[in-house]
């Protein structure tokens, strides 16, 4: 049985975010939250395979208890089961610590394939689907576009601008789904049921993983944020010409030529 792990990241429903300028960590107080858009590629990847060759799609995300409605939501679209990954102890985490935490989860479970989508519209790092092969010591590829079973290893295709990769991987190994490749399924309303009923999500915190204080969260994080600097609003100048279009363009010329935008 092909056992499929798909990370997910909760995040921010917005593309304006807040720092804290002492912890140098996400503000997410006030902001509705969405699973990130690149990751439900990354779901869909992982349930094409499952239903393909079989087997069975576990999601899990490291993410604050209101996560729970993400992992909700992909288990509606049919991910079979979910693992939600929360504890105070991994707050504040980097990218490195946060792959670490996710791959001894993952190693925890069991696992085939993992697939990751390319990266968070919180961050854009693009670097724990990468980190956690690291540290599982597994092939990986990123964006990639398309992905088969043929006799018992994995070949994808990957797109990197004009130019198009084939690569054949032994298992386990690790993809990256390439964004904006797939469209993500609807979420059925059968899936979500079971999701409410049966209960399939656990939540793991660290005293089940029992992982060194150290080595999570801001303890176990060796990138920081040093410095925070907001950029200044530029004030805006509005004029408005209410006239003969040939005219108006002359005006808009004189103007730029004026402001020293316009050379003549």
């Amino acid at each position: 049985m092909l056992r499929i792990v798909v990370g997910i990241k909760w995040v921010p429903n917005t593309t304006s975010v807040n720092i804290d300028p002492k912890t140098g960590t996400l503000i997410r107080e006030g902001i509705p939250s969405v699973v990130n858009p690149h990751d439900l590629e990354a779901v869909e990847m992982a349930l094409r395979l499952r239903d393909e060759y079989g087997g069975r799609v576990t999601a899990i995300t490291m993410s604050p208890p209101s996560a729970r409605a993400g992992l909700e939501h992909v288990l509606g679209m049919g991910v079979d089961d979910a693992v939600l990954v929360s504890d105070r102890a991994f707050a504040g985490a980097d990218t490195l610590a946060t792959s670490y935490v996710l791959a001894k989860v993952i190693e925890r479970l069991g696992y085939d394939l993992i697939v990751f989508g390319q990266e968070t519209i919180d961050s854009s790092t693009a670097h724990v689907g990468a980190q956690v092969a690291s540290w599982l010591d597994i092939p990986y590829v990123y964006y990639v576009t398309h992905a088969r079973l043929e006799g018992g290893r994995l070949i994808v295709r990957r797109s990197l601008e004009n130019v198009r990769e084939t690569y054949e991987l032994e298992l386990p190994a690790l993809i990256s789904v390439a964004m904006h490749t797939l469209h993500p399924r609807r979420v059925r309303l059968s899936h979500k049921l079971r999701a409410k009923l049966e209960s399939p999500i656990e939540t793991w915190t660290n005293r089940e993983l029992g992982l060194e204080p150290d080595c999570i969260g801001l303890k176990g994080s060796p990138t920081a944020l040093s410095k925070i600097e907001m950029i200044p609003k530029v004030p805006r100048k509005n004029e408005i010409f209410r006239g003969d279009p040939r005219e108006a363009a002359k005006w808009l010329v004189d103007k730029l030529i004026e402001e020293g935008l316009l050379e003549v």
